[in-house]
């Protein structure tokens, strides 16, 4: 999610070597004190889950009303919905749909169309992880405490089929330039089949997964700087008015204003659930650390998660 006042800025903290199970990216974020946020939730090619620590609750106003909660979850394509908060602190994940499967308490479908709260996701055992993250000793610790539960839940969980995983990374790998035939085709199902199967385990058709990568590297294309044309010529996009009704689709703006909004759409896309990896790590591990900072009065900001910022190293770092 990014949403700043950005003359306060947010300390920004990853753990060196990323997360513990595969398809899964993990970072730390603290506002600075007089911080707010100020956040709409937009379709990303990811599952973001913002486990939120603190004092500040974050206040939801989407499809299904308003309401309170101290973490959420935006499945890839969440619906209207904006955010605010105080000054807030959280560890956010970003799961690979793949890495989704495995890990939730609920199927991918249920999560489309909606921004919710960590019980639907895991239940009572999101709760006692949220007690646990929030009387964590620091970043380091905290991002103990989730690999751990990550790493559990990872030892039990089911796998996705494997022409399903192999889909999902070829639809990443051509940036959304395929046809869901030749999917089939390749993996050696029908038509019918890779559609209901897919749908199940990511929660996107083939088709509207191919559509949301697509749209996800032309909002990075056009948050770098290039126009439409541009974009839409190196996204695979017919003309400029298939981008914009993209565009105007997923987000409800145009090209322009998604060009104009301060987005983490530079973040790119797992493929078959490769993501961070690496051992968990205890109390003492290294955690990387940035402060995003800016200059001017408060900015609404509009996506699922914050943008990367350069890093520098330091160890045990216990803000």
């Amino acid at each position: 999610m990014d949403g700043v006042d950005p003359e306060d800025g947010w300390d920004t903290v990853r753990p060196v070597g990323g997360a513990a199970v595969r398809g899964v990216h993990m970072a730390g974020y603290r506002s600075h004190a007089g911080g707010r946020i100020d956040m709409r939730v937009f379709p990303q090619p990811f599952v973001t889950v913002v486990l939120g620590f603190g004092d500040a609750p974050l206040h939801v106003e989407g499809g299904s009303g308003r309401t309170v909660l101290d973490s959420v979850v935006a499945g890839p394509v969440p619906g209207p919905t904006r955010i605010r908060s105080g000054r807030f602190s959280c560890v956010e994940l970003r799961l690979s749909p793949l890495a989704a499967y495995a890990l939730m308490d609920t199927a991918p479908a249920d999560l489309q169309g909606t921004v919710t709260g960590l019980e639907e996701l895991w239940g009572a055992r999101g709760r006692r992880l949220g007690e646990r993250i929030n009387d964590a000793g620091g970043w380091p610790e905290r991002f103990a405490v989730v690999d751990r539960f990550l790493v559990e839940r990872a030892a039990r969980a089911p796998s996705a089929d494997a022409e399903v995983a192999a889909s999902w990374s070829a639809i990443v790998a051509r940036r959304g330039r395929v046809r869901v035939d030749g999917l089939a085709a390749a993996c050696g199902w029908s038509r019918k089949r890779l559609w209901a199967r897919f749908t199940a385990q990511v929660g996107l058709t083939p088709k509207r997964a191919a559509m949301l990568v697509r749209f996800h590297g032309a909002a990075r294309r056009l948050r770098a700087g290039a126009d439409v044309a541009e974009a839409a010529l190196a996204c695979g996009y017919t003309d400029q008015s298939h981008l914009h009704r993209d565009v105007l689709a997923f987000t409800g703006c145009t090209p322009g204003e998604l060009a104009r909004w301060t987005t983490s759409a530079e973040a790119d896309v797992d493929g078959d659930g490769d993501g961070d990896s690496g051992e968990c790590r205890g109390a003492d591990a290294q955690v990387e650390v940035a402060q995003r900072t800016g200059s001017g009065t408060h900015a609404e900001a509009h996506t699922t998660y914050w943008a990367k910022q350069k890093t520098h190293l330091a160890k045990g770092k216990t803000q």
